[in-house]
């Protein structure tokens, strides 16, 4: 029998209630990971859980956790480190921005974007770093398109300017991290069938902001997200040894084709 890919891993993951984070949840499972994840809603938590469960898998839940609040990520990571003895991955999934133009971008959608998609970041790898230390673990953050290229239709300079940090922090993780045997990867996104780029195109069809982006894909369609989750799989898996301070973009070629 083939062993799975995260088999016997501990995999810290947050925001699984939905989209990409529901779909990596499922497929670490699959290969054999203990999921450990959190999120800000119960209910959809829970059904990642059922989910999840029904396909054979193994995985825990704690909801609500707003990890905003430092102290909520420590409780979580806390917990989660003495029920399992080790912590093998951290995978920085959730984020929780606000769109506007920058002219028009309020200082408090700006700092609550930073909150929702840096320190959370930050935050939550600082607490598992020495756990990771313990056992060589891996970090896998998740950036976005917007950290690397601008986009005339998109208004989501916050949004940008938080990706775009979390791509750096995970180079300079990374750097940190060799002498403690820790690999610190990212995975940048493109437009992606999630929950609410579909609802965008439910409202605005053609005209939707993201669709001169979408145009430039390899089949002029948003990604699915199980193409995201796969990338975070190889970086979070031991077939990924040599790899650290990369920035895997999965965006259909879109930032590749003027």
């Amino acid at each position: 029998m083939s062993v799975g890919r995260l088999e016997g891993k501990v995999v810290l993951l947050t925001g699984i209630g939905g989209g990409m984070g529901r779909v990596t949840a499922q497929l670490f499972a699959q290969e054999g990971a203990t999921v450990v994840g959190c999120d800000l809603n119960p209910d959809s938590a829970a059904e990642t859980v059922r989910l999840v469960e029904s396909e054979g898998g193994l995985i825990e839940s704690s909801a609500p956790v707003d990890l905003s609040r430092q102290e909520d990520i420590e409780k979580w990571v806390a917990e989660a480190a003495e029920r399992h003895g080790r912590i093998d991955v951290l995978y920085n999934n959730a984020s929780l921005p606000r769109f506007a133009p920058f002219a028009q971008t309020s200082e408090e959608d700006y700092l609550f974007t930073i909150q929702n998609e840096l320190h959370l970041v930050w935050h939550a790898c600082q607490t598992a770093w020495p756990h990771l230390a313990a056992v060589g673990g891996t970090i896998v953050n998740i950036g976005s398109g917007a950290g690397i290229q601008g986009v005339r239709s998109l208004p989501q300079a916050a949004h940008a300017a938080a990706k775009g940090a979390v791509i750096g922090l995970t180079r300079q993780l990374a750097a940190e991290g060799m002498a403690e045997g820790i690999r610190v990867n990212c995975v940048s996104p493109g437009v992606m069938a999630t929950p609410p780029v579909l609802a965008m195109f439910e409202q605005f069809g053609e005209q939707a902001p993201v669709a001169p982006v979408i145009e430039r894909t390899i089949d002029g369609k948003p990604g699915d997200p199980r193409a995201v989750a796969y990338a975070g799989l190889y970086l979070a898996s031991d077939e990924a040894q040599w790899v650290t301070g990369t920035n895997l973009v999965v965006d259909g070629g879109a930032s590749a084709i003027m």
